[in-house]
């Protein structure tokens, strides 16, 4: 009796982080082999909800994965969709700022870095003359179309990023540069030879479980971890699949959005090993055969980006 007691104690949690898939590829035709597209609009926590997830096998030879970016200017993903010859997906990826429409993070297409990360943040108050020094993280696919999730360093010298394994605290320093000397002694960085990234944050999911790594790349400050926002998230299963997810939000009644850790859960139960978070909010924006899927939570519609990730039918 007060195991069953501790069950029906439980079963609100577990629900709660649980929600309901249902296969929608008819919507979305054609599809080659080996890509699906899901839709849930279950509740989050007694709150209305709607997302999407694609579901892309790694190693199916008839894919290609890749990126493109503005070169100074945004475009919308169905933009982009037109530009790139109709790609099978295009979904928002970085964060960047509005004056030069730069990428704030690292975007590399074909083995090239096209983006680099930004990595300092000036002290504010009496830490006006001090700087921190973040490590963005990214997630890639090498050219034999392994995924992975690291924290990265990026500088315009040379032709890879560094890359460690595992997240470390932000430097802080009087230097407003972040050297390769002062990242070499931080950790252990090694060139991250990767073929395609895009880079965002904060690192959400890892080894499948949740371990939100915004203390380390300073993303988000205070209460904004957990504030209720449209969303974008990229991760990867044991067997190979790319999941790209977008949660659609800002619209009450209908579909509320969800903070970092309901995020993180729902990336867990759709078996996520590793997963990241992108930019979200008003650009956050998912197209599966140039076809809409959440819908953008700015007035205007779809929100001009500097930087996509791409999913092409070769």
């Amino acid at each position: 009796m007060r195991i069953f007691q501790i069950i029906l104690l439980l079963f609100p949690i577990f629900c709660s982080s649980q929600i309901q898939w249902v296969n929608v590829d008819a919507e979305y035709q054609p599809l080659p082999n080996g890509v699906h597209v899901y839709f849930s609009n279950d509740s989050i926590e007694g709150k209305p909800s709607r997302a999407f997830y694609v579901s892309a096998n790694l190693k199916e030879p008839s894919l290609s994965f890749t990126t493109q970016v503005g070169n100074g200017k945004r475009y919308t993903p169905a933009e982009y969709f037109t530009k790139e010859s109709n790609p099978l997906l295009v979904v928002n990826a970085t964060f960047f700022e509005f004056v030069r429409n730069s990428n704030l993070n690292m975007v590399v297409k074909d083995g090239k870095i096209l983006a680099y990360n930004l990595h300092t943040i000036a002290g504010k108050g009496k830490d006006t003359l001090t700087y921190r020094h973040p490590f963005g993280s990214a997630i890639g696919i090498s050219k034999s179309r392994k995924a992975d999730i690291v924290w990265s360093y990026t500088y315009s010298s040379s032709k890879y990023p560094l890359a460690i394994q595992t997240p470390i605290n932000a430097i802080k320093d009087s230097s407003s540069k972040l050297f390769k000397s002062t990242v070499q002694a931080a950790g252990d960085f090694k060139k991250w030879k990767i073929q395609t990234a895009i880079g965002g944050g904060p690192v959400l999911v890892q080894e499948g479980k949740i371990k939100i790594s915004n203390n380390e790349e300073l993303k988000f400050s205070g209460k904004a971890l957990y504030d209720k926002h449209p969303r974008t998230a990229m991760g990867y299963t044991k067997d190979g699949q790319l999941i790209v997810m977008a949660v659609e939000g800002r619209f009450p009644g209908k579909a509320e959005g969800v903070n970092l850790e309901q995020l993180a859960k729902i990336l867990i139960g759709v078996g996520c090993e590793e997963a990241m978070n992108l930019d979200g909010g008003g650009s956050s924006c998912l197209l599966v055969n140039g076809k809409q899927t959440i819908t953008p939570s700015d007035k205007e519609g779809q929100r001009p980006v500097p930087a996509v990730f791409l999913i092409k039918n070769k």
